[in-house]
């Protein structure tokens, strides 16, 4: 049976976060328009940096829970590389709809607000009420498939 948008691109977001390096939560995104896709992200440090999967994660070796203290850790989120990718090559996200393995965490959301996204689809679950919150609050159209 052939999928619809939002099962192929899923299907194509568990295959970007394949070549994440956080050893918690691996986390793909994907940024499409018009049936298009703008930009590809999925969790780990900013280019040049080492990985945790090469040092390690403060964040476990501190005991901090999921959802906590996002400043410790050395990674940037699925979410945001996805958008700094598109911004770096100067591709508007404006209209756009974000597709991610997981809820997206109340600092991807506000970015996803902030640079236009309409419609967010993700699969997995995520701590973080605040997020939905401000997600509805903004019109965003989330669907959890």
């Amino acid at each position: 049976m052939r999928p619809s948008w939002d099962e192929y691109f899923m299907e194509i977001v568990e295959l970007v976060k394949k070549r994440s390096t956080c050893l918690r939560r691996q986390v793909g995104a994907l940024i499409v328009k018009d049936k298009r896709i703008l930009a590809t992200g999925y969790n780990g440090a900013p280019a040049g940096c080492k990985h945790c999967s090469e040092v390690g994660c403060l964040r476990d070796k501190l005991g901090i829970p999921s959802g906590q203290r996002h400043e410790l850790c050395r990674a940037i989120h699925a979410e945001q590389n996805a958008l700094v990718q598109a911004a770096y090559s100067g591709t508007s996200v404006n209209g756009g709809t974000l597709y991610v393995t997981h809820q997206p965490c109340v600092l991807c959301a506000k970015m996803a607000i902030n640079a236009g996204i309409k419609k967010i689809v993700f699969k997995g679950d995520y701590p973080d009420e605040l997020a939905m919150e401000l997600l509805q609050e903004a019109g965003v159209r989330v669907v959890r498939v």
